[in-house]
């Protein structure tokens, strides 16, 4: 295609022909005022001069057209997966293919579109962009996009130069009903109640059979569920209490009616890390020694712990002639303490303590029950221990994991970890960073031997058992076998984990759930599982059962990755809840978000893009109603009416070769002016000749 234009190239600046333009104007207002008969043929000359001066061109182009380019952009995120709809997308895009085919001189991109990246939803404002940005704006005749109407990015809408239509999928007679969480909390505390709000909604057109009442079922870490009849369209309060630490995972879960969209936003996981208030620690210290405030400062150093020291400062044979009633300002509440509000602490240490007649037996027998119960006692032995005044032979003995001789070994020696040490979660891996000659000498040792079912996980003195832990009943046990853990705490030669040491014994006493001997957990990065299994048994743990949200199953192979610590994993094929079993051990654990972003709004709808259409005078039109023809508009009219949309045609062209040439040689400029000129003098000399006879 030729196309020729009138181009000018001034041989002078163009402020300079301008100024020679406006003086040749006057001088021609001149000459008309003063009535010279040439003032025309004077203004032509001027004109010559002006042209030649302003050097006039004839450019010839040659150019090939460039096809206009129509953006598609077809939504496949999970709503659009639903009912018929991906029948529905594939016709409209075939529609679209095959209009767009038979238009001259016109090209079709298609971009299709997923769910978008950390739950954000459909992105289709942030694809249309991108797509944008990869084509000539001037080439863009107008963008399609094939959606049922549910955009999470609007406010990133571009600006485009030519009109944007929707194919709305879906249909009039859909309806769906969700559970929505309003507000759950990411932690809670152990034991008090802590409110939590859901909602049961319906959109689109229910029926309404079906509406007023839904059937809401609550499970705790995958247990039975519990069924509820909830209102729909209300929020509701419902309180919780944790059981236990670490996490909780509840499902919640709305029984699906026939006849709704989906019943993927009919479920809700939530994970709610269980946690403690405020420990209350109840530390019994008897005879003073170096290391009496170990466990004291430890204690004291945890913001979360409540501690209570009772300690022995005036033992009862004792007779110095102070009065009783000058030796305090009030009787220290034993009864209290020992029987009344005994089972409100979690955890009871004695250190070194000797019987001597303060604690009646009935106390003690209280504090076995309470062991026996659920509660904690962690006895810090001294040389008193297997005396007739110390715990072991008292009502304590029933529970205690271990026998005494009596015997006291005194002498250095370096405590060390036992096999079952290095796979238990209190000793685990505190060796790593010991020293080659391994750690610091402690230089007392009570001679004790651990009864059946005591786990000794670290050693001392002739390889004797140093440190022994049991459960009892509902409860838990445990002894340290010599009072000179402080050596550590000092640096003596080099020392060793004290503080690590004592804080994992006094936190497995208090249960914690990540220092369980026998434990499968799991954690998500992205869609990866990692799975992690520790054990004390000698026998490794077989394959992990994963039971997917669909209800297929798997089995996930376990390494040993150290002592009692065996790891694997699998990638999760889909949001929900995943069942892990092996042997007695279950775990459940939520992929991905508690209510993903693309159910929250199932029904389509063009209303959040409305406006955006409308500002580009496109148009909204629904697959059920039927596929639309597609025509060419001109620029900046309605491109969309009943049962049509339109393309604006954009004319795009490259130019393959220029051409330029003189629209006149300067000879020819030059010829005309001083013609121009002379014409003008010989004409006004004659007329001028003609007035003076």
């Amino acid at each position: 295609m030729n196309i020729a234009n009138l181009t000018f190239d001034p041989l002078i600046p163009l402020p300079a022909l301008a100024g020679l333009a406006a003086f040749a104007l006057l001088f021609l207002a001149l000459a008309l005022w003063r009535r010279l008969a040439g003032w025309w043929l004077r203004g032509l000359a001027a004109l010559a001069v002006l042209g030649a001066l302003a050097n006039p061109a004839l450019q010839e182009e040659d150019r090939a057209p460039l096809t206009d380019i129509v953006i598609a952009v077809v939504d496949e995120s999970a709503s659009q997966k639903v009912n018929d709809r991906p029948d529905q997308a594939a016709a409209a895009l075939a529609r679209v293919q095959a209009e767009v085919a038979a238009m001259e001189n016109t090209e079709l991109r298609v971009i299709r579109l997923g769910d978008g990246e950390g739950d954000t939803g459909t992105q289709a404002m942030t694809a249309l962009s991108e797509a944008l940005a990869e084509e000539p704006r001037s080439r863009v005749a107008g963008a399609i996009l094939i959606t049922d109407g549910q955009v999470h990015d609007m406010s990133l809408a571009p600006n485009l130069p030519a009109p944007v239509h929707v194919l709305l999928t879906g249909r009039d007679s859909d309806w769906d009903r969700r559970l929505i969480i309003r507000n759950a909390p990411a932690f809670a505390i152990i034991g008090e109640e802590t409110l939590m709000t859901i909602r049961v909604e319906d959109s689109g057109d229910v029926p309404p059979e079906v509406a007023g009442i839904a059937e809401l079922s609550i499970a705790v870490d995958g247990e039975t569920p519990m069924p509820f009849s909830v209102p729909v369209g209300q929020d509701m309060e419902l309180p919780l209490k944790l059981t236990h630490g670490g996490m909780n995972v509840l499902q919640f879960a709305v029984t699906p009616v026939v006849g709704e969209l989906t019943d993927r936003n009919n479920a809700a996981v939530i994970q709610v890390n269980g946690v403690r208030d405020r420990l209350r620690v109840l530390l019994v210290s008897g005879e003073p020694h170096a290391g009496e405030r170990v466990w004291r400062n430890l204690l004291k150093s945890d913001p979360s712990v409540d501690l209570v020291h009772f300690t022995i400062l005036r033992p009862p044979e004792k007779q110095d002639g102070v009065p009783v009633e000058e030796l305090s300002l009030i009787a220290f509440p034993t009864r209290e303490l020992f029987i009344e509000k005994v089972k409100e602490f979690d955890l009871i240490i004695f250190d070194r303590f000797r019987l001597r007649g303060i604690l009646p037996t009935e106390y003690l027998e209280n504090i076995r029950d309470y062991v026996r119960e659920g509660g904690t006692v962690l006895v810090a032995a001294g040389p008193e221990f297997g005396t007739v005044d110390g715990l072991w032979r008292s009502p304590l003995n029933d529970i205690l994991p271990v026998d005494v001789t009596s015997r006291v070994l005194e002498g250095g020696f370096r405590p060390k970890l036992t096999d079952l040490g290095r796979k238990h979660p209190v000793t685990q891996g505190l060796d790593a960073d010991a020293p080659d000659e391994g750690w610091g000498r402690w230089f007392r040792q009570m001679e004790i031997s651990a009864r059946e079912g005591g786990q000794v996980v670290m050693s001392g003195a002739n390889d004797l058992p140093l440190l022994v832990l049991a459960r009892e009943g509902q409860g838990r046990v445990a002894v340290l076998a010599s009072d000179h853990a402080w050596l550590w705490g000092r640096g003596y030669e080099g020392g060793g984990p004290q503080l690590e040491m004592l804080r994992r014994l006094a936190h497995w006493m208090l249960k914690e759930p990540e220092l369980e001997e026998e434990t499968l957990t799991a954690t998500i990065e992205g869609d990866l599982v990692k799975i992690e299994r520790r054990t004390i048994l000698d026998v490794p743990p077989g394959a992990v059962t994963v039971t997917a949200p669909d209800g297929t199953e798997s089995a996930v192979a376990l390494d040993e990755a150290g002592p009692g610590l065996f790891t694997g994993g699998f990638t999760a094929t889909g949001l929900g809840l995943y069942r892990l079993a092996e042997g007695d051990l279950e775990r459940v654990i939520a992929v991905g978000p508690p209510a993903p972003k693309e159910y929250e709004e199932i029904i389509a709808s063009g209303d959040k893009l409305a406006s955006f259409v409308e500002s580009t005078k496109g148009g909204i039109l629904r697959v059920e109603d039927g596929l639309p023809d597609i025509r060419q508009v001109a620029e900046g009219r309605v491109a969309a009416g009943r049962g049509w949309i339109g393309l604006t045609p954009r004319g795009a062209y490259v130019t393959q070769d220029v051409r330029v040439a003189a629209l006149l040689p300067g000879w020819v400029w030059l010829l005309l002016a001083a013609g121009l000129s002379l014409a003008a003098w010989l004409r006004e000399g004659r007329f001028g000749g003609q007035r003076r006879a």
